[in-house]
């Protein structure tokens, strides 16, 4: 085989190699732990958010939309501990579960919430629209946010039609992200 075919070769199986880790190391901004493959391994982990236990059917009488025990919601492209300069893209991911926008009922599915900086929430009722609960109803799966040096902390959570979180919730992890 000639020089420039076997290097064509080498360099086409390096990038195959490096394009596997890459796929890889993706694992542990869907929640896996991948330890070396993992940069914020070490990292500590941002504490939860105090979140109040879901109920099925609500006071008022509103029944909950079910969400499937296995649906699962997660940043696809940040991870705890991760430095980032502004604007911040945020891609949310969710598995096991679709996306319709606010307002439309249809089993399976809810649309995303962003929890900026919020330490503690409802399970049990509508989440707010402020600077710190974002809503993407109309079916949005990712955002560029403005924000300010220093630390944030982010969370996903689904809502149904009517911006009320399922149940059992489908959230993501909390995390930590740093501004630069």
């Amino acid at each position: 085989m000639p020089m420039t075919s076997r290097l064509a070769l080498a360099g086409a199986a390096a990038a195959v190699l490096a394009l596997s880790a890459c796929s890889h190391s993706m694992h542990a901004h869907h929640g896996g732990k991948h330890g070396a493959m993992n940069p914020n391994a070490n990292a500590s982990a941002t504490t939860p958010a105090k979140v109040t236990a879901s109920t099925p059917v609500l006071a008022s009488g509103y029944k909950k939309v079910e969400a499937p025990a296995t649906a699962r919601l997660y940043f696809v492209n940040l991870a705890d501990g991760a430095t980032v300069s502004s604007p911040v893209k945020v891609v949310f991911g969710l598995s096991g579960m679709g996306v319709a926008p606010a307002g439309v009922e249809k089993a399976g599915t809810g649309h995303h919430h962003l929890l900026v900086n919020v330490n503690e929430w409802d399970a049990n009722a509508p989440l707010p629209a402020n600077d710190n609960f974002r809503h993407f109803g109309a079916g949005q799966t990712e955002v560029s946010l403005d924000l300010k040096p220093g630390q944030h902390t982010l969370q996903l959570v689904l809502g149904d039609q009517n911006h009320i979180p399922h149940h059992p919730v489908v959230m993501s992890d909390r995390i930590t992200i740093t501004v630069r």
